[in-house]
């Protein structure tokens, strides 16, 4: 279960406002973090707290396929991101680092406390339950392993 404040934005979020190019080039993960959401709300990066959800609409992360897109967001502390659409290269990319998110068409407000329910795909927002599309069973186990490096490395380590 994750629990967090709403970060609310709409329709055609691309990977150029999450994470501006000119911060492409670092590897160092707290660098990239500093500047999560820059191009769109350069607040973000100051104010977001470990746990929080971004709570978008159609077609989050969309332009180019950059991977660093998905990881500033996760080491900024979002918790997950709902949306009503992904850019399907985003939604991999994000499960791939260890980011929760679901496809869901959730109405709140900036600032709301939010609930999702990875397991059942619901996202809950005060006395509201919204059906989202639940991650297949080996999409989670990704997700609870920490990303699918983690993952692998766990199936290795089993296969021992």
């Amino acid at each position: 279960m994750i629990r967090g404040k709403a970060w609310v934005y709409g329709d055609d979020v691309d990977t150029d406002v999450i994470i501006p190019g000119p911060y492409l080039r670092t590897k160092d993960l707290k660098q990239l973090a500093c500047h999560a959401m820059e191009g769109l709300d350069p607040e973000f990066a100051k104010r977001v707290l470990p746990g929080d959800v971004i709570v978008a609409g159609s077609n989050f992360g969309c332009g180019s396929s950059r991977e660093q897109a998905p990881l500033a967001l996760r080491e900024a502390g979002v918790a997950c991101v709902v949306a009503r659409s992904f850019a399907r290269i985003f939604y991999r990319n994000a499960i791939n680092v260890g980011l929760a998110v679901v496809e869901a068409d959730v109405e709140c407000q900036e600032g709301d406390e939010v609930e999702v329910d990875l397991a059942r795909g619901t996202v809950t927002v005060g006395e509201k339950t919204f059906m989202g599309t639940r991650l297949p069973d080996f999409l989670l186990e990704i997700l609870q392993d920490g990303g699918l490096v983690a993952h692998r490395r766990r199936e290795k380590e089993g296969a021992l």
